[in-house]
């Protein structure tokens, strides 16, 4: 089985703010979930990481042993790093909501995002077959996985809502990955 998670709630989350390659610490709330997080899991065999503390904090509930791989990292969202929804102009949320390759200033296209988690995710089809692997990641590339169990384009994170903590669980058999549950919190 394959688990792909989000991590636990930071400071920023909870202020409603983009948070990409910014890089803080799990906020109390954030702490607790990853210690449920962790109880729902259970016992695993892999645990990969994105390298940011939120990720790896997130991580060291589940395993002591967090292999890193930077193609699990947030989406970057260049200039509208740290900003709300509210404060992006209406112009750009609306040609980021309708364009899959349009990016912020100095950040990446959910499209490019796709393709970096597409790959992470072939790379690890074979040992999840009889393995438990969990991937601690973030909101974007837990969606951008979404995309690829389902054969859908990166347009389909606009349609869900990923909680902090929670945890997607894919099998994967002979015909391919399929997806068991999705946004799971307890």
């Amino acid at each position: 089985m394959l688990h792909i998670v989000r991590h636990g709630r930071t400071e920023v989350n909870a202020a409603g703010k983009l948070l990409g390659r910014n890089n803080p610490e799990l906020d109390q709330t954030g702490r607790k979930q990853a210690e449920e997080l962790a109880n729902r899991l259970g016992e695993v065999d892999l645990v990969i990481s994105s390298p940011l503390k939120r990720t790896m904090e997130t991580a060291s509930y589940i395993s002591n042993t967090v292999k890193t791989d930077p193609r699990w990292l947030e989406l970057d969202y260049g200039e509208l790093e740290g900003r709300s929804i509210e404060d992006i102009d209406t112009e750009i949320w609306e040609r980021w909501r309708s364009d899959i390759e349009w990016a912020p200033d100095g950040g990446e296209s959910l499209a490019a995002l796709g393709v970096r988690v597409t790959e992470a995710c072939e790379d690890i089809v074979e040992i999840s077959k009889d393995r438990e692997v969990v991937v601690v990641t973030h909101v974007s590339p837990v969606k951008a996985t979404l995309a690829w169990v389902l054969g859908l384009d990166a347009g389909v994170s606009w349609k869900c809502h990923v909680s902090p903590g929670s945890s997607m669980t894919i099998k994967i058999g002979k015909h391919g990955p399929v997806l068991h549950n999705f946004n799971q919190v307890n």
